[in-house]
């Protein structure tokens, strides 16, 4: 599955009141997951396989590194847990880094809401207001995304610009 979506990426320090604020707008809770993404070593673009107790997916994707919100083009394909792939593109990709999470998924319409706790690195939020059949431009993710922003007061200094991967390649180098 192909599709746009317009994200951000956030630290938070209060997720509990960010969960407060997405439940009093209507939230739907999906679960707390545990993910895993390994992150392949490729010539353009990202690929990773997330792994999990919810989401189980490759994911391919284009974005620019910029701080505030920022277009992706995904490809989405379901994974299961036991995934040869991960062994065959491991010896002829490698792996460029892993990040371990613990991750709260929200929804409001076609807008995804993640609170998550990263090992190494801390706690945040991430917007991603996907693409659907009823909202299609990337003006007008751009527009939700922005709204939503607003709505859990998330400051601009605390926008991040790179993935959680870039950021743990970082610690290391």
């Amino acid at each position: 599955m192909h599709h746009i979506n317009v994200e951000i990426k956030a630290r938070c320090a209060d997720q509990n009141r960010v969960e407060a604020v997405l439940l009093a707008h209507g939230a739907r809770f999906i679960g707390e997951d545990h993910q895993i993404d390994t992150y392949f070593c490729v010539a353009n673009g990202r690929l990773k396989l997330r792994q999990g107790t919810i989401e189980n997916n490759w994911i391919f994707y284009h974005r620019t590194d910029q701080v505030g919100p920022k277009t992706s083009a995904v490809t989405l394909l379901p994974a299961t847990l036991d995934t040869p792939f991960k062994t065959l593109l491991t010896e002829a990709l490698g792996i460029r880094t892993i990040v371990d999470k613990r991750r709260r998924i929200f929804f409001i319409d076609n807008v995804k809401f993640h609170l998550d706790v990263v090992q190494g690195l801390g706690t945040f939020v991430e917007i991603e207001a996907i693409q659907s059949n009823t909202v299609r431009t990337q003006e007008a993710l751009q527009a939700q995304c922005a709204d939503y922003m607003r709505l859990l007061d998330i400051p601009s200094g605390a926008l991040l610009k790179y993935s959680y991967s870039d950021m743990l390649l970082e610690l290391i180098l």
